[in-house]
């Protein structure tokens, strides 16, 4: 073969390449494309969102994440505080419509400093003993773990990872939940509930987080919990801080005032649900 019909077959294999490569990135943005436009579900509330993933990942990513942090975070090994603990949050899991397709939640209490507790697509709860430093009564207990709840059970997890994946933030996301550890692990832990984010998902936080004061105020209402110590537990919350908490401009989580006012407003229908509950038997008695 002569010199100048080698160049020119190498000038036809590179445009050819080029115009399968540009044929690929083409493919891959139109089917993107599709899949947003494709992707939008209502939430509980009928909020619009966006869920790329089918659930069943999103559970087995949040599973995988809580194997993990069992792991990595010691459980208390105080019986009582674990059966109180489980207590609380079996009679919020027991309102949990069987819709939602979660037959078996596990519960686990982690002996941490933190205030803070959280929930996983995958049917995990995870409570920190620094929450009972703050949350002073079982209602209280029961106004987070139900808060915690509504993420799962609005899918907030998929949303995120969905939104990040779409921003093209998290596209390995799903591949960095094991090994050693990692900011894109973080990330994913974040997304999926666990810590915060700021960021691009910064607005879509604050909504979620509000979303779910809403469902999980009616679920521990539901459960036979008093709704007003949900605004007990936030001003609990808000002399923890000392006044140190961020601004809201800059958190996931609204601020302590808004989020008081807020649930203050939701008041007579979780009221209502409370006395229909205590009607219908249900009358917690969770002590430690």
């Amino acid at each position: 073969m002569s010199s100048a019909t080698s160049f020119r077959s190498t000038l036809h294999n590179k445009a050819r390449s080029t115009g399968v490569k540009r044929w690929a990135r083409r493919a891959l943005i139109t089917g993107i494309s599709a899949a947003l436009l494709t992707a939008c579900a209502s939430s509980p509330t009928g909020r619009q969102q966006l869920k790329l993933f089918p659930s069943s990942e999103i559970d087995q990513m949040g599973v995988q994440s809580f194997a993990q942090m069992k792991e990595e975070t010691p459980a208390t090994n105080k019986t009582t505080t674990s059966q109180y603990v489980n207590c609380v949050a079996n009679q919020v899991i027991a309102q949990v419509p069987a819709k939602y397709g979660i037959d078996n939640w596990e519960v686990v209490v982690f002996d941490s400093e933190q205030v803070n507790a959280f929930a996983l697509p995958g049917g995990k709860v995870g409570v920190y003993t620094g929450l009972l430093e703050v949350a002073e009564n079982q209602h209280q207990l029961a106004a987070v773990i139900g808060h915690e709840l509504a993420h799962v059970l609005a899918e907030h997890g998929n949303e995120r990872v969905s939104t990040a994946y779409a921003t093209q933030t998290g596209l390995a996301l799903a591949y960095k939940i094991s090994g050693e550890p990692s900011e894109q692990k973080d990330q994913l832990f974040a997304l999926l509930g666990i810590g915060s984010q700021v960021g691009v998902i910064l607005p879509f936080g604050r909504i979620q987080e509000s979303e779910a004061d809403i469902i999980g105020l009616e679920l521990m209402a539901e459960a036979g919990f008093q709704p007003e110590q949900a605004v007990s537990l936030w001003e609990n919350m808000a002399k923890a801080s000392g006044g140190q908490s961020q601004p809201e401009l800059l958190s996931t989580h609204p601020s302590h005032d808004r989020r008081i006012k807020d649930l203050q407003k939701l008041m007579p229908k979780a009221n209502a649900l409370y006395e229909k509950a205590k009607a219908a038997g249900r009358v917690p008695n969770c002590t430690i």
